[in-house]
């Protein structure tokens, strides 16, 4: 879906395809429940030989295992962005850049409708806009504003996990297929994996902090040499002088159990995209982080099923 619409669109994009490395026994485990479950769900995923990968990054280390994500890329987000808010706009929609909103009310539990009221930074007037539907796509506030209209009872917890990203200014190793760390039970992140940009240049990250304030975009020196220590166990011959901080994100998590999913019972807390029992006319998108970049598309479907199939 997504690389059928960058084609049309001419967004950039590159099908840089994803390796999972496994370095000892343990993670070959893990590795294996990864591809287990990916096979179960229909995602494309195979195990490649060593000798297959040596000759492909010659630079990467994988002492046991690697599987293999085919169909992963990245895109320009920026390009692709920005194409989203045209085609919105072109369809009539109004974007409302610096405005909060204050407070959302259910008119008869949405049967009604809803009234969204909204205050611009410019300006200290209220603005109550009037609609039939109320999608929450609020990102890292999107608990609160769904706390906001649910009853106590049906409130949850928001959790705010920051990653810092760090560069790499010297010209090798440069791997062209992003690398990532076999998964550990029960880890919030995906371990401080290799990614690229549009234009080939490589950066790590990110790692897990877990902190209260979604606003802290810090970024933590004493978290370095712990990421120094996980990128060299699959780039032997990173030079480590050459990384640098360079980065914060916050993602929006719904529990501190597994990053990845594997099966019933591995504790790994998914998006939340559904129609919210009682309230007419209301789809809550909870704990979407950056996997929801990429997934948008297949999101807008199932929102749009959930409202008028």
């Amino acid at each position: 879906m997504m690389y059928d619409l960058c084609e049309k669109e001419n967004i950039p994009y590159r099908n840089a395809k994803k390796w999972v490395l496994a370095q000892d026994l343990q993670q070959c485990e893990e590795l294996q429940k990864t591809h287990d479950f990916a096979d179960s769900i229909g995602v494309p995923i195979h195990f490649i030989p060593l000798s297959e990968a040596q000759a492909r990054e010659p630079d990467v280390r994988a002492r046991e295992a690697i599987l293999e994500s085919p169909t992963t890329g990245i895109v320009d987000s920026h390009a692709y962005m920005s194409f989203l808010e045209s085609d919105f706009q072109s369809r009539g929609g109004d974007l409302a850049c610096h405005t909060s909103v204050e407070s959302v009310e259910a008119l008869d539990s949405g049967k009604g409708g809803w009234n969204i009221q909204t205050k611009s930074h410019a300006s200290p007037d209220i603005t109550t806009i009037k609609t039939d539907t109320l999608i929450n796509s609020a990102g890292l506030a999107a608990v609160h504003l769904s706390n906001s209209i649910l009853p106590p009872s049906r409130n949850i917890k928001p959790y705010f996990a920051k990653g810092s990203y760090y560069s790499y200014s010297a010209p090798s190793p440069k791997p062209q297929t992003l690398i990532y760390p076999a998964p550990t039970t029960g880890a919030a992140g995906l371990g401080t994996h290799l990614t690229i940009d549009m234009a080939g240049q490589i950066r790590f990250g990110p790692d897990v902090e877990w902190v209260d304030d979604p606003n802290d975009l810090s970024v933590n020196e004493e978290r370095l040499p712990a990421a120094l220590d996980e990128i060299e166990a699959y780039l032997p011959s990173i030079r480590r002088e050459k990384v640098q901080l360079d980065y914060s994100g916050i993602r929006p998590k719904l529990g501190k159990g597994s990053a990845v999913a594997r099966g019933k019972g591995d504790g790994f807390s998914d998006f939340v995209i559904r129609k919210e029992d009682g309230f007419e006319g209301f789809v809550n998108l909870l704990g979407i982080e950056s996997p929801g970049l990429t997934s948008s598309l297949a999101i807008g479907d199932m929102v749009n099923d959930l409202l008028y199939k």
